[in-house]
């Protein structure tokens, strides 16, 4: 029975303790609003529009540009980025696609979602979205993973007709990200987010007397760049360590036995 109570009042301490691990795994909230969401796109990496996640941008443009918007991504996200293009009412078949870049302007793979899409002519909308893989803390060099950072919205319209080019459209862009927690956490983290202006940022800090300047990136995430090395896969790793003593604890109790045998005289 005191083997029995002990194992209850740890369970139930390690149920209390892994409890804010388990929340961490939930969709993170929307950090902006659309009250203060951006109407105009940016035509290059560098003029890139910044929202934050959960912000849904919108922006008027012509058939046959390149829109760009930019948002951060912290380590042990899955970001999904959704686009919708609304057409005009006389138009040819019109086929869209959204590209999702991180901070070293590389185009990063759709884990699913219908990335491009054709619009019959005629429709009136097309509805694009790109599920990235989950973003890494650290990656070798040679990799192409994810890394916290900055990350780049790419919407153009391929191979548009010619009869086309220039019609007015009007475009929603929004990033959101899922929490994926300790399960996608690794070892190791970047010396700083991969956001523009942080490797001359970086510099200034270290010469104080360096007369140049940077214009770094406005967003980050809601709570801030993480670390990188704490994740709930610490709390779960010690949640097993605890059950393992328990039940070694345990295995012994019931293996030992009551004592001396009935019957054996107590000097034998």
């Amino acid at each position: 029975m005191r083997i029995t109570g002990l194992v209850g009042a740890a369970l139930l301490a390690l149920a209390v303790a892994a409890g804010p691990a388990v929340a961490d795994s939930s969709p993170s909230p929307s950090a902006g609003t659309d009250s203060d969401a951006p109407t105009l796109a940016g035509t290059s990496f560098r003029t890139a529009t910044e929202i934050e996640q959960g912000q849904r941008a919108t922006a008027s443009g012509s058939a046959g540009d390149y829109l760009y918007w930019s948002f951060p991504a912290d380590a042990g996200q899955r970001p999904t980025v959704t686009a919708t293009v609304k057409l005009p009412d006389t138009h040819a078949a019109q086929t869209w696609q959204v590209d999702v870049y991180d901070g070293l302007r590389r185009r990063q793979s759709c884990q699913y979602g219908a990335q491009t899409r054709t619009a019959a002519a005629g429709v009136g909308s097309v509805e694009l979205a790109c599920v990235l893989r989950t973003v890494r803390a650290w990656a070798e060099p040679w990799a192409n993973d994810p890394l916290p950072g900055t990350y780049y919205v790419r919407l153009t319209a391929l191979d548009l007709p010619t009869s086309d080019l220039g019609l007015p459209v009007e475009t929603e862009v929004r990033a959101d990200s899922k929490d994926m927690g300790g399960a996608a956490a690794v070892d190791g983290s970047l010396a700083e987010p991969l956001v523009p202006g942080i490797a001359v940022t970086s510099a200034q800090d270290d010469e104080a007397e360096s007369s140049d300047s940077a214009v770094l990136s406005a967003i980050e995430p809601e709570d801030g760049w993480s670390s990188g090395w704490w994740s709930d896969r610490w709390v779960w790793t010690g949640v097993g360590a605890v059950l393992a003593a328990l039940a070694g604890i345990g295995g012994y109790a019931l293996t030992r036995g009551s004592g001396r045998p009935r019957g054996v005289p107590p000097g034998a």
